[in-house]
């Protein structure tokens, strides 16, 4: 016997109708069951205890904490140079020296004049005043003599030489930019050389030296090295003297060096509408193969807290004051409130909220199939039959055989 067009499409739609209620309620099993592995799309890591370390970093070229400007203490004729850029000197070593003549004639005179200013009467204010006025010009000319040779006040290595055999020296003062300041590079701020005049190496302003164009010789410790970096505003309330650093270094590859905050430049410098301070960070060690010049990079440490839970800073959420993580709890990844402490460059300290040992995970999962919350495998969420309004319904955030837009 035939059916009818009409008896055949109700038991279509009825057979479909059971297929697609069984298929649901297998899916909502299967959501909801046991067997469900969630994955997750960050990386899953356990709490663990260490230490947190908050850093702030900047660059700069290695400078000498310790340099001179040195000039002749008399003006002359140069006679003699004994050094050249690179040289290691020591101490009291001569470097150089100008024809000495008419200084040893000067002197010669003046201790002829203070022997007869001696012999005379010197009782009497007149012959008093004569003496000391001999004994004044003797000293000077003993000084001027003196001045005629150019010796090292430290040990150290000759950065520049400003002169040449049979040129002239104006006899400028030896001037000393030794670590006071923070701002200003080796003989570039102020047109002061490594000291002189402007600022040196490492003042702000440097010492009174010769003339304001560097010294005839210039010298740098380089057993006393640093660093002047520009940090940010935000940065630099972060630091202060005394503070840890370490440095690496562009060119050595594997080598580092231990230092710490020596000075913080009080007023800032604004350069591109962006305002930072000069600090200079001073080494506490050297490693043989630090040189003068060397691009270096520093990180200074800012807040550090020992022996505590620690958490990737990836791993953890803050909105509103309040910090979260994710922990991964028998498959099922849930949010839990932490208090944190140290926010440090890689890890967070977590000082209550989770345990050693705890799994965590940097972002919420998600189920196999749709973002929607959907059943897996059955398409877009919330629908069911498409078609008109008597369709089949699903529970509710679940998807319909043909996705959405069914009711």
């Amino acid at each position: 016997m035939k059916l009818s067009t009409k008896r055949r499409a109700l038991l279509v739609n009825g057979v479909l109708a059971v297929l697609l209620v069984a298929g649901a309620g297998v899916a909502y099993a299967s959501l909801n069951g046991e067997s469900q592995e969630p994955t997750t799309t960050g990386q899953v890591t356990r709490v663990t205890r260490g230490t947190v370390l908050a850093t702030v970093s900047a660059s700069g070229a290695v400078e000498s904490a310790k340099t001179r400007a040195l000039g002749f203490g008399t003006g002359g004729t140069v006679e003699k140079i004994y050094v050249e850029p690179g040289d290691q000197v020591k101490k009291g070593q001569v470097l150089a020296r100008l024809d000495d003549t008419a200084a040893r004639e000067s002197l010669d005179a003046a201790k002829a004049s203070l022997d007869a200013a001696e012999d005379g009467d010197t009782d009497t204010a007149a012959g008093y005043a004569e003496y000391i006025s001999a004994r004044n010009a003797y000293r000077e000319a003993r000084r001027a003599l003196a001045g005629t040779v150019l010796k090292a006040p430290f040990a150290g290595t000759v950065t520049a030489v400003n002169g040449t055999v049979g040129g002239s020296s104006s006899g400028s003062s030896s001037s000393s930019a030794s670590s006071s300041g923070s701002s200003g590079t080796s003989g570039s701020s102020g047109g002061g050389g490594s000291g002189g005049g402007g600022a040196g190496a490492s003042g702000s302003s440097g010492s009174s030296g010769s003339g304001g164009s560097g010294g005839f010789i210039e010298l740098a410790d380089p057993n006393k090295l640093q660093i002047v970096g520009d940090f940010t505003e935000a940065d630099v309330t972060r630091l202060k003297p005394g503070q840890a650093a370490t440095f690496t270094f562009d060119a050595l590859t594997g080598v580092t060096a231990q230092g710490k905050v020596s000075l913080i430049d009080p007023v800032a410098r604004t350069s591109n509408n962006v305002v930072q301070y000069a600090v200079t960070i001073s080494m506490t060690e050297v490693p043989d193969q630090v040189r003068l010049g060397q691009t270096t990079t520093v990180q200074v440490v800012v807040d550090q807290a020992e022996d505590v839970l620690a958490v990737p800073t990836s791993a953890v959420t803050t909105a509103g004051g309040q910090s979260t993580v994710t922990v991964l709890e028998n498959g099922v990844e849930t949010p839990r409130r932490v208090e944190i402490g140290v926010k440090g460059d890689t890890l967070t300290e977590i000082k209550s909220g989770l345990n050693e040992g705890d799994q965590v995970v940097r972002r919420l999962t998600q189920t196999n199939g749709s973002q929607g919350g959907g059943f897996p495998g059955l398409g877009g969420g919330g629908a069911g039959l498409r078609g008109g309004t008597g369709g089949i319904r699903v529970p509710a955030g679940g998807a319909g055989v043909f996705g959405g837009g069914g009711r």
